[in-house]
């Protein structure tokens, strides 16, 4: 497939962004200062409704920049391979019933542990999935998450804990946090996901110019990180395994979330249900302050028990909305077979505008609110504890 952009090459200015030098983009660089990246590189891509087609790394990034999403399966093409063994064992939800215990937990969650983070986390140039300041950002996020364990989990808890980066053939890594179980008959897994990676994909800039990516995806993955924070601080023991997932390169087509979920299908790995926050800071002026509960390509029965969860927990409502096919990283687990849900900052028609460019930041309007963000590490709270159980300690 040659798409438009090839023939606007000739004519467009790459920014590069390690050394602010502008070339003229009538060949592709051999080399581009501070990233590991290949324009010409051939993958395979799935579009909705077709069949997977070969297309370069810059064709690809012409699609993002159309809003046209995709799966890159270059590096998974068996993913759901074996998704029927599981269509036949579908896990059925209870309504929410902890809430003696989740409620407590709800009151720690500290909107000033989200401020801090996001700063930091947002203040990296990229987090391009094939940058250094995209490894460096993992590497930051690595590190805050096994402080936080050192310093909130009780010993008890620390050895339930395990904290790893699930390695890609690119530099930036996964980062998964897991608090096994206590259950020795109930193998089931609970994922709370969001994705770290970040870049702009704008038809003359490429992933080079500055992204700094604080509501796509800084915001979700600061979200999920203060549950994780609160939930040890809490002492959460949980019957079911627990896991946190910070995927690396879902931008460039679901990259990173497909990499694990192909391994867990391979061993065959019994994912409960999987919820995925994907920008969680925004509520656009004039509008109602609300949890936006996509319904298109998720999971029908727990969609029902997250929306449960937000009238539970949350101090404000939901609304349905779609987002389309293959936008977002529980599309992988759908893939797959595992029942997967997504919850974002409002109707995706409200959602934040400044995402995919330079303007993605903290500081660019008080439509970006902290205490939105702080609703969605409730709703994380309530998923893990609802669904992972609780084992009281003495």
């Amino acid at each position: 497939m040659r798409l438009a952009l090839l023939h606007l090459a000739l004519v467009a200015i790459t920014v590069v962004a390690a050394q602010n030098v502008q070339v003229p983009f009538g060949r592709p660089m051999d080399t581009y200062p501070g990233f590991d990246l290949d324009l010409n590189e051939l993958r395979w891509v799935i579009l909705e409704g077709q069949p997977p087609a070969l297309m370069t790394e810059l064709e690809k990034i012409e699609l993002k920049a159309q809003g046209i999403k995709f799966f890159d399966v270059t590096e998974t093409p068996d993913l759901g391979k074996l998704s029927h063994l599981r269509a036949a064992a579908k896990p059925t939800y209870p309504s929410p019933h902890q809430e003696e215990l989740v409620k407590p937990v709800l009151e720690t969650l500290n909107i000033e542990n989200l401020k801090k983070g996001l700063s930091t986390f947002s203040s990296f140039r990229t987090r391009y999935y094939r940058s250094d300041t995209g490894k460096q950002s993992q590497e930051w996020l690595l590190s805050t998450i096994q402080n936080i364990t050192s310093v909130y989990a009780s010993p008890s808890l620390k050895e339930l804990i395990t904290i790893q980066e699930f390695p890609h053939t690119w530099a930036q890594s996964t980062v998964i946090a897991r608090i096994n179980g206590s259950s020795y008959t109930d193998d089931g897994v609970v994922i709370i996901g969001a994705h770290l990676d970040r870049f702009l994909p704008s038809t003359n800039t490429w992933p080079f110019l500055p992204a700094p990516g604080a509501d796509d995806d800084g915001s979700g993955s600061m979200s999920i990180l203060e549950s994780y924070r609160a939930l040890l601080a809490a002492d959460f023991h949980p019957e079911r395994a627990v896991e946190f997932h910070w995927y690396s390169a879902e931008e460039p087509g679901l990259l990173g979330s497909q990499a694990v979920a192909q391994d867990y299908e391979r061993r065959g790995v019994n994912v409960i249900a999987m919820s995925q926050f994907d920008m969680t800071a925004w509520v656009k002026k004039g509008t109602r302050e609300e949890v936006g509960i996509i319904v298109d390509y998720t999971d029908s029965a727990l969609t029902d028990l997250n929306k449960q969860l937000v009238e539970t927990y949350l101090t404000i409502p939901f609304v349905e909305t779609k987002c389309g096919y293959a936008c977002s990283d529980h599309a992988s687990w759908s893939k797959a077979g595992y029942p997967s849900i997504f919850t974002i900052e409002s109707s995706f028609e409200n959602n934040n505008n400044h995402i995919h460019g330079t303007s993605d930041r903290i500081d660019v309007s008080d439509e970006f609110s902290f205490s939105h963000m702080l609703e969605f590490s409730k709703l994380a709270v309530g998923f893990a504890v609802e669904l992972g159980g609780w084992v009281k300690t003495k």
